[in-house]
């Protein structure tokens, strides 16, 4: 209970054919599991998240929560490329004995699944029967859904897309020039391109909330001439994610989302998405305009036994993390069924 790491000394050969000599993954699970028992929440996270979902998701997963260790057992992985604990840039690469930095390959969805996938076989788990996330945490359960048809029994997309569309690359793309525009991005150290991640995440916040949400929380007295509230609340956003994060880590999260396409060597995205029969319980959030409601609209409309269900939120796609007791709603009603089971067979548990 609480964080681990597993540590796979086999090479881990990547979608594109580069090689990862060793793999570590990182990831906390909470509650007991006994197997055939106890239900399994798998939580994916989103792209600057680590894998303390109880944390990060606190509306959602704790005690007396809808996703409660007492009653469950929940798994959350820290996706490879990340910072928190699983092989990223900054992580030691064997064969050189040094930190990747620039040279860390490119890692896709695809890949982030892959190490899933062995960290789900090595805690001895056949079935997961709600798999959930937002964001790129969504793009891993549909790309899981393909890898795993038969491990999944039901999954809750949240916030996100079948592909990443054009739209986002371009936010994605912007941010990446903000870093690389920093100089110190070019050295060897883990402090490098700080400036630029800071600019970086002052973008991605423009796609993350909306216009309203703004208008809300950030307007000036109309006697302001200066230091205004957008201003500082955009360097307070940019200089906490610094503080966590590093840029190396960060331009690779954003190439793994811009490489996120379900239909990759797989035919038709109509025909990939009509082959998914797990339940799929397809959340979009209104107001988001980095994954546009239109886009799980789309999944739902090939995807056989997809469900639709949108949340208003004037906070745009930082809704799938703040709405938390709307998600509540949606998910005890989806899911409930399956809940009830559960709690008759508890009563085995010693």
């Amino acid at each position: 209970m609480g964080y681990q790491e597993l540590h796979i000394s086999n090479a881990f050969e990547l979608e594109n054919g580069d090689i990862l000599p060793s793999l570590t993954i990182g990831y906390h699970t909470y509650g007991k599991y006994v197997k055939g028992v106890t239900p399994v929440i798998w939580i994916c996270h989103a792209l600057t998240a680590n894998s303390d979902a109880a944390d990060w998701w606190d509306g959602l997963v704790g005690k007396a929560k809808v996703f409660d260790p007492d009653k469950h057992f929940i798994v959350c992985a820290n996706v490879i490329g990340s910072c928190y604990g699983s092989t990223g840039p900054l992580s030691t690469n064997p064969v050189l004995g040094k930190p990747y930095y620039h040279s860390f390959p490119l890692i896709t969805v695809r890949d982030m699944v892959k190490a899933h996938i062995l960290l789900r076989k090595s805690l001895g788990i056949p079935t997961i029967d709600v798999l959930i996330g937002g964001s790129l945490g969504g793009q891993q359960v549909l790309e899981w859904c393909i890898e795993e048809p038969m491990v999944i029994q039901h999954a809750v997309p949240i916030a996100t897309n079948a592909f990443h569309s054009a739209w986002g690359k371009a936010f994605n793309e912007s941010q990446r020039m903000a870093i690389k525009a920093d100089k110190t991005y070019e050295y060897e150290e883990p402090k490098a391109g700080e400036e630029g991640l800071k600019a970086a995440r002052s973008i991605a916040l423009l796609s993350y909330r909306h216009y309203d949400a703004y208008a809300n929380s950030q307007q000036d007295d109309k006697d302001a001439l200066n230091y205004y509230k957008a201003w500082s609340y955009q360097q307070y956003q940019g200089e906490k994610l610094a503080k966590r994060f590093n840029a190396f880590s960060y331009i690779t999260l954003l190439n793994a989302m811009d490489s996120h396409h379900l239909a990759r060597n797989r035919g038709t995205i109509e025909d990939v998405l009509s082959s998914i029969q797990i339940p799929l319980t397809v959340i979009g959030i209104d107001r988001d305009i980095l994954f546009p409601v239109a886009e799980q609209a789309f999944i739902t409309q090939y995807a056989p036994k997809a469900k639709l269900f949108v949340i208003p939120s004037l906070y745009g796609h930082d809704g799938f993390l703040i709405e938390t007791e709307k998600l509540t709603q949606i998910i005890n009603k989806q899911f409930s069924h399956i809940l009830k089971i559960y709690l008759k067979k508890e009563n085995f548990i010693s």
